[in-house]
């Protein structure tokens, strides 16, 4: 297994595996690269990071500085999680997580946030319920964090 950024790889065969996803915040995602809306809406420091099995897409996230809760002083954000359905059962998300707080804590970065509508899910990966605040369009997003040691 290999991480690779997408903005700093062959876009063109990752784009092409990416759009295969059957997830609507996934295809979000691809709307905003699509519409080179990427680094505007989440972030000019942000990545999207994708987990490859040599040549095949496993899992992919973004790490980023702004998510579906904004306005908010919480950052850094892992969102847009997702594994393709062939990989999952062997928490490979978790591998993408563990990236995004190693990278958080380079910037020097005390914590990692997650927004999700998903309980029991990130707690496996060491994130603990901090809040419920709306997302953009208006509806409960939970609010987990996870430390950074």
């Amino acid at each position: 297994m290999n991480i690779i950024n997408f903005f700093e790889s062959d876009r063109q065969y990752w784009w092409e595996q990416l759009k295969q996803n059957d997830w609507v915040s996934g295809e979000l995602l691809c709307k905003f690269i699509r519409e080179n809306r990427f680094f505007s809406t989440l972030g000019e420091r942000s990545k999207l990071l994708l987990l490859a099995d040599g040549d095949h897409l496993v899992s992919f996230c973004t790490y980023a500085e702004r998510d579906d809760i904004q306005p908010t002083e919480f950052t850094p954000w892992a969102g847009f999680v997702y594994t393709f359905p062939s990989y999952r059962g062997h928490h490979y998300a978790g591998l993408l997580l563990s990236h995004a707080e190693r990278l958080a804590k380079e910037e020097g970065h005390s914590a990692l946030y997650i927004s999700t509508g998903h309980k029991g899910l990130y707690e496996k990966y060491g994130f603990a319920y901090k809040t419920t605040l709306p997302d953009v369009n208006g509806n409960p997003s939970n609010v987990y964090i996870k430390q950074i040691e």
